[in-house]
């Protein structure tokens, strides 16, 4: 197994010393496993993409509502000894000042050789600290608590929130999520015209549901966040068109949105597709798809549920032709 380890540096006001919430600083690790799946650690969870959407058209969904994933969270992060050596040099360099520094020594218990830090509960528990999401969204520095002590079994502090659970875990993996590109195949292909239903598809081999795992191994939990295709959204780029159906949201049948055109079927209405009433003359209209995915979890313990459906979508060219006429 090989493995990649770095570091994501944050933007330089992110600094706010130990304690304060976050070091500027977002733990990242990738294993490449014999099968060629990759499972990749960030901020001390385990993402299991295996399952996830891949090639270079896949993209993140946003969600259908102001919801977003969580921008920081808690997790385990030292042991006891692991404090001890983070905390210490800080303490011994006095940029913090005396004053904070007492109350931190005080807090940790750090001047007890055999319990401080907790070190007479070490292969018991955790020491949780906050992770930032390593792209630093809005929200990204509101986890300011200090490290605090979790008991081996116990659940986190329910007045913190962020705090890992398995819905937190769910939640995390929800921005992991990377669905297909949404360009749709057209018949006609190349260029369209005028008054011509236009047939619209996508991939059904493609667009099947996509799934990303977040676990905590160090506590024995995780959660499945699956992402399954609902519907297609076209919006042809001009007022001047008519969608099929008319809302312009083609559902998903049968694992298909949409249907091939076939051979002999140009007189007939397209389950999905557009007619253009004009011409797009020298240029072209922006056709846009959108897929919107309908998002489901299950965790540790049978837990479970909904998350907001996400959505992802892409903009084409469209040609479109005047139907030429043959004077006699």
């Amino acid at each position: 197994m090989a493995a990649l380890v770095c570091c994501a540096v944050g933007p330089a006001h992110a600094e706010k010393g130990f304690g304060g919430g976050t070091d500027g600083q977002t733990e990242q690790r990738a294993d490449t496993g014999d099968d060629g799946s990759v499972s990749v650690t960030v901020g001390g969870v385990v993402f299991d993409r295996s399952k996830n959407g891949s090639g270079g058209s896949v993209g993140a969904v946003t969600s259908s509502t102001s919801w977003s994933p969580p921008a920081c969270w808690y997790a385990p992060k030292y042991t006891p000894k692991e404090l001890q050596e983070t905390l210490e040099p800080i303490w011994e360099a006095e940029s913090t000042g005396y004053e904070w520094d007492a109350e931190q020594r005080e807090k940790y218990n750090a001047k007890d050789e055999e319990k401080g830090f907790n070190k007479d509960k070490t292969g018991k528990g955790y020491w949780w600290d906050s992770y930032v999401d390593k792209s630093y969204p809005p929200g990204w520095d509101e986890c300011d608590e200090d490290p605090f002590w979790v008991d081996t079994g116990d659940a986190p502090p329910a007045d913190i929130e962020n705090a890992v659970t398995p819905e937190v875990l769910a939640e995390l993996a929800y921005s992991e999520i990377r669905v297909p590109g949404t360009e749709v195949t057209l018949a006609p292909a190349d260029a369209t015209k005028v008054n011509l239903p236009t047939w619209a598809w996508l991939n059904g081999a493609e667009f099947k549901p996509v799934s990303v795992t977040a676990s905590v191994e160090a506590i024995g939990i995780e959660a499945t966040a699956t992402a399954e295709p609902m519907s297609l959204q076209i919006k042809p780029g001009t007022p001047d068109a008519e969608t099929y159906p008319a809302s312009g949201v083609c559902e998903i049948t049968d694992g298909r949105i949409g249907s091939p055109y076939e051979k002999g079927k140009a007189d007939s209405t397209p389950p999905c597709g557009v007619k253009y009433l004009r011409s797009s003359g020298d240029g072209t209209f922006p056709l846009q798809a959108t897929v919107t995915w309908a998002i489901h979890w299950t965790g540790t313990g049978g837990a479970g549920g909904d998350l907001p459906d996400g959505a992802f979508g892409a903009t084409q060219d469209v040609v479109v032709h005047e139907i030429q006429a043959i004077n006699r």
